[in-house]
């Protein structure tokens, strides 16, 4: 008979306690380091497409490896690897920094492993997340009554918007007849501005509306819509046959960070009886700071509300809030209940899964819950204050030079501008290409990374502050070596 304790035969079950704990310290430490010395790290690392993929083998292990040969491979393939969005160097797109408390309370989320999908296989992760959504919605100054819910991205929570103002036209019934071949159904009118994020288009296509059918109003000239375009292109559509629907207002742009005019916005879409839904994907946590606010006057009259903690929250990616008037506008647009999913306190409870496309969901209530107590509210406002006077100082710097000229204002961290040299007769093409060369420069020192984007045509450069750990230190070395790749640009 066979030896059935025969050590060669695989190990079943799961890592041990004893090895996990060492393991777990393992860990911590290295990421405990790896946030003491990033900026030890190039924030762009000097790697060509392919290389990481090369160094990795080709096929998975037939064995069991050791622990310590996997994270050393962590070490020296992947950490140094990354583009590092911890540095306080990083100072483009937006800043998406993961904050110690965040980190921790990731952990112990991915410990527990818990799917708030039903309240029933997830009480505790339900209820908390239920009082994570209105304790954020206090801190952003709206009133009582806006419910929500926690999203992976600003994408998905658009989109669940979108579903559900199509949900809320009067005799579409969409869900259950669909859009295609109904010919006595005038189409679908989206409204953006020309600044609006791609997700917006993104949502348009999903649900049926096309690109097509989501109409871009123009801005003025700090990029904002105007609301009396706004006006004259829904009077158009109507005429014309079009069913508009919702309206898209942002409250700080991914290019520049403007402030479409909430209020006006608001009061054509009452008129008009349309959804609007406000993208303050970004710019919604400088409301936490009570001065802030009248930026955004008028949201608080939106059907729906999109703010990412994982932005400019220091919370780690993702974790996406998704504020609505009516609970019920989303939950019958998407609630589908199988009987296999039904328990006998539906009635009593928040089910997470009937308001969106997910059935499984992500704990992330837990790291807000802790990174909000940890700093507190007023903590959470003061380092966004602080952001903002940090950019402010690189703002005056930017104005005072008469080689340089800011393209956008700048109402919260983010800066848009260019190197223009004084008295210099440059085409519009030429600086165009000097200023992506200073981009390049700049990026290349691997001390800054930053990015651009186009405004009015212009090619702009973009610094974004929003790091907890970055201080007026980074600034004054980003300016520097801005008007250092500038002077090397110059013929």
């Amino acid at each position: 008979m066979a030896d059935r304790s025969d050590r060669s035969t695989p190990r079943l079950g799961d890592m041990p306690s004893a090895e996990f704990r060492e393991a777990a310290h393992r860990v911590a430490e290295r990421v405990a380091d790896y946030l003491e010395r990033v900026e030890s790290y190039p924030v762009l690392p000097a790697v060509q497409p392919g290389d990481v993929r090369a160094a990795l083998p080709g096929e998975p292990p037939r064995g069991a490896e050791p622990f310590e040969r996997i994270l050393s491979d962590y070490a020296s393939l992947v950490e140094p690897n990354i583009t590092h969005w911890q540095h306080p160097g990083f100072l483009a797109y937006f800043p998406s920094v993961a904050s110690g408390p965040g980190i921790l309370g990731e952990w112990l989320s991915a410990g527990l492993n818990s799917n708030v999908m039903l309240w029933r296989n997830a009480p505790a992760s339900t209820e908390l997340e239920q009082v994570v959504v209105d304790w954020l919605r206090q801190m952003l100054g709206l009133p009582a009554g806006l419910d929500g819910m926690l999203t992976d991205t600003a994408s998905v929570s658009s989109l669940l918007a979108f579903v559900a103002a199509r949900h809320a036209v009067p005799g579409l019934d969409a869900r259950e007849e669909g859009l295609a071949g109904r010919p006595t159904i005038g189409r679908l009118r989206a409204y953006a501005s020309t600044e609006a994020h791609s997700s917006i288009d993104k949502g348009a296509i999903v649900t049926g509306v096309g690109c097509s059918g989501l109409r871009k109003i123009p801005v003025d000239a700090e990029f904002r819509m105007r609301p009396d375009e706004l006006g004259r292109a829904i009077a158009e559509d109507r005429a014309a046959g079009w069913t508009p629907f919702l309206v898209v207002a942002t409250l700080g742009t991914t290019s520049s960070t403007a402030i479409d005019p909430a209020g006006a916005i608001a009061t054509i879409c009452e008129r008009e009886r349309l959804w609007l839904h406000v993208d303050a994907a970004y710019a919604g946590a400088a409301a936490i700071v009570p001065e802030m606010r009248p930026l955004f006057a008028g949201w608080e009259h939106a059907q729906s509300i999109v703010f990412n903690p994982h932005k400019w929250m220091f919370t780690p990616f993702d974790a996406s809030l998704l504020l609505f008037r009516e609970a019920a506008a989303f939950r019958d647009a998407f609630s589908l209940v199988p009987e296999y999913l039904r328990t006998s306190v539906d009635a009593d409870v928040r089910n997470y899964s009937e308001y969106g496309v997910q059935l499984g969901r992500r704990f992330r209530a837990l790291k807000l819950w802790f990174e909000i107590r940890y700093f507190g509210v007023d903590g959470i406002a003061a380092r966004i204050r602080e952001h903002c006077r940090m950019a402010g100082v690189l703002a005056e710097r930017i104005d005072a030079d008469p080689d340089w000229e800011r393209l956008a204002p700048t109402p919260f961290a983010t800066l848009c501008f260019r190197h223009r040299p004084a008295g210099a007769a440059i085409a519009e093409a030429e600086l165009d290409l000097r200023n992506a060369a200073i981009l390049d420069a700049v990026n290349r020192t691997g001390r800054f990374f930053l990015s651009h984007t186009r405004l009015a045509g212009r090619y702009a450069l973009r610094v974004s502050i929003g790091n907890p750990r970055a201080t007026m230190a980074h600034v004054d070395g980003c300016w520097e070596a801005l008007r250092d790749a500038a002077k090397a640009a110059r013929p």
